[in-house]
């Protein structure tokens, strides 16, 4: 069932026409630590859980450019709402990896919504016709709203050399833990979530190792170009779009308080008025374009390498990670030079610029963005070194 596939155009228009609902909805999200049903179902609304789905399941193929885009326009209104969206369109990209039954099974839901983990925190072992999986996982944003979860587990099998596999589990077989307390990204629901002896036919279980390599299970998918690269550039590439939107947000807010506030001691009666404020705004807003140019070379290098079907070399599969850690790190500095010069008035609950910032920072923590980690791994192969991770 294929419909008629928005352009890109059309589809950062949506994100932008949603800005009134998310930013109505941001504070409640923030309090209540997951989205709330009126933003899931204005996002479906737009179809934007449609932008990594298949064509013949009405999805819309979208690249890795458009997810950029969207997300940034998302982050603008809500910091929250770009990551959980940013987060289902990597496991609905991983679903199309597997066979094309499995396939008609998950996207037999419209709007599917997949949430999911890189993290190997579960094991499984094999039974009659598939696996058994006992295990947790953390961080799983967007679950209280998912469908389907995309689970990491190592199967251990007897003598044979234990082997991380990759698997999709309907929600209701899971148990979901409501430990999601913290800092930032409050409004992503990010809950852990439990397996106890839950049965995965052997149909939903791929090795990850081929997965990361770009092996896919699906003949259908097989001519898609946005199937084609490796998952680790894939997935950079489509979470890198909200911390281009938390530095616009942090702009924003910025510039919408500076004419009526004052500099606290002085006599400036606006700040806009101090030289200080003006190196502060420029730095800020230099450092957010750094940011845009580091996540659009991501994004157009996975979509070229896609269309042209080219291999992958090692030297750019980490210079997709230095480039997501780069632009997560200059979008995380604007932020902090703004909110430090937002004054004391700016901790309040009610001024945005405290929740931009913590969710800016707390994007820079997760373990595929962190902009420390990604440099000495871009480094040491520049250097001529072995890769230290299978996760390229």
């Amino acid at each position: 069932m294929q419909t008629a596939v928005p352009t890109r155009e059309q589809l950062v228009q949506r994100a932008v026409d949603l800005l009134p609902v998310l930013r109505r909805n941001a504070e409640w999200a923030e309090q209540h630590r997951r989205l709330p049903d009126e933003t899931i179902e204005a996002l479906a609304e737009a179809g934007f859980f449609k932008l990594r789905t298949p064509l013949r399941y009405g999805g819309y193929e979208s690249d890795t450019r458009t997810l950029v885009e969207v997300a940034a326009e998302l982050g603008r209104g809500d910091g929250a709402t770009s990551w959980t969206t940013s987060v289902y369109w990597i496991p609905t990209w991983m679903a199309c990896q597997f066979p094309d039954e499995v396939q008609d099974e998950v996207f037999a839901t419209p709007d599917v919504r997949i949430c999911g983990t890189l993290s190997p925190t579960a094991m499984a072992t094999p039974t009659a016709g598939g696996i058994v999986v006992n295990g947790k996982w953390g961080f799983i944003s967007g679950a209280l709203h998912s469908h389907w979860q995309e689970i990491i587990a190592v199967l251990v099998d007897g003598d044979k050399e234990p082997m991380p596999i990759m698997a999709l589990v309907p929600m209701s077989d899971l148990h979901v833990v409501d430990d999601w307390h913290t800092s930032g990204l409050r409004g992503t629901g990010s809950v852990s979530t439990v397996a106890e002896e839950v049965f995965v036919p052997a149909a939903r279980v791929m090795p990850l190792g081929a997965v990361v390599q770009g092996q896919s299970a699906s003949q259908r998918n097989a001519e898609s170009a946005i199937y084609r690269p490796p998952l680790l550039p894939v997935a950079a590439a489509s979470s890198v779009g909200t911390v281009l939107g938390l530095a616009r947000a942090g702009q924003e807010t910025f510039l919408e308080r500076l004419p009526d506030r004052k500099i606290t001691y002085t006599d400036y009666t606006s700040q806009g008025d101090a030289p200080l404020t003006h190196l502060q705004l420029a730095d800020a807003v230099m450092r957010a374009d750094e940011a845009e140019f580091h996540a659009l070379r991501l994004a157009d290098l996975v979509d070229t390498k896609a269309a042209d079907g080219s291999d992958w070399t090692l030297l750019e599969r980490t210079r997709a990670r230095a480039d997501i850690g780069a632009a997560c790190r200059r979008a995380r500095e604007s932020v902090e030079i703004l909110a430090a010069a937002s004054g004391g008035s700016s901790i309040y609950s009610s001024v945005p610029m405290r929740r931009i910032l913590h969710d800016a920072q707390a994007v820079n923590l997760h373990a595929l963005m962190n902009p420390d980690t990604n440099a000495e791994l871009y480094g040491r192969v520049l250097a001529g070194l072995a890769p230290n991770t299978l996760y390229l």
